[in-house]
């Protein structure tokens, strides 16, 4: 549980959702989630109903005491550890076995490798509020595929930095010097280190990759393969990976089936109205 996020009035453009009210008051189980006519981002909003739904149940299972409240009451500290408390208890997060752990490990070896590193240039398309996506990856593509043929001339790749690039670093034809899988967006990280396919040679790369900041021609100019790390040294690493995802993903569960059984207004959540599923 973290502390309730503060309300604002959003981001102050006039485009933004974040800073349109709610067309009515939310409630949870007819518990009011805000004052009426109180603006509240979306975000925000689904923040207070998790929490009020917690709330609620701690108070059904004698956990907090009851209140007559008509708007949900902020928690304070002690009534946050009373819910982590309870979710500790309610909430079954199955054992990671080591063959579980094993198993991770095969099939994601190339996520323990140390020192490994490329240096990559690139040309980056960014996607911006506004701009034509479809027109924007047709440019690309076709820079990349000008990149991609026997022919082209050396220093291309710089030119085109320069004149596309909205990276600074097209300004020196794209260099982003050696990187490794910690200097980069992760998305970026996942298709030059850890694909099974990842660029395991030199040159252009043969697709666009998608960030989250738009669309890159990556070429690869050198790489140190690196040392991979035996599962015995991982192995704790490993166990403490899976061990949160599956408590996250059972405290999920949980919280849907809450939303599921709850009379839920003004606020959109996802529900489930099924048992606990582990």
């Amino acid at each position: 549980m973290t502390p309730r996020t503060e309300r604002t009035g959003g981001c102050g453009s006039g485009h933004c959702g974040c800073a349109e009210p709610s067309a009515a008051t939310a409630k949870i189980n007819g518990v009011a989630l805000h004052a009426p006519g109180e603006t509240v981002p979306p975000d925000v909003l689904q923040e207070l109903a998790f929490s009020e739904l917690l709330r609620q149940e701690a108070v059904r299972l004698g956990r907090l005491p009851a209140q007559p409240v008509t708007v949900a009451p902020e928690l304070d500290d002690a009534e946050r550890q009373v819910i982590e408390a309870m979710l500790d208890e309610v909430v079954e997060t199955p054992d990671v076995t080591p063959e579980a752990c094993e198993r991770y490990y095969l099939a994601h070896k190339p996520q323990y490798v140390v020192g490994q590193a490329m240096h990559v240039r690139h040309i980056l398309f960014a996607v911006t509020p506004g701009v034509n996506v479809h027109a924007l990856a047709q440019r690309a593509e076709t820079a990349l595929l000008e990149l991609s043929r026997k022919e082209v001339p050396p220093g291309r790749f710089e030119a085109l930095a320069k004149e596309l690039s909205n990276c600074p670093t097209g300004a020196q034809g794209g260099d982003l010097g050696w990187i490794t899988p910690d200097d980069c967006a992760p998305e970026l990280a996942n298709e030059l280190f850890f694909q099974s396919d990842a660029l395991g040679g030199y040159g252009v790369h043969p697709r666009l990759v998608h960030t989250r900041f738009g669309l890159h021609i990556i070429e690869v100019l050198g790489r140190r393969k690196g040392q991979q790390l035996p599962f015995d040294e991982v192995r704790e690493r490993i166990a403490h990976q899976l061990a949160t995802h599956s408590r996250a993903t059972a405290l999920r569960q949980y919280m849907l089936l809450l939303v599921g059984r709850a009379q839920v207004e003004g606020v959109s959540l996802e529900g489930a109205d099924t048992p606990l599923v582990q």
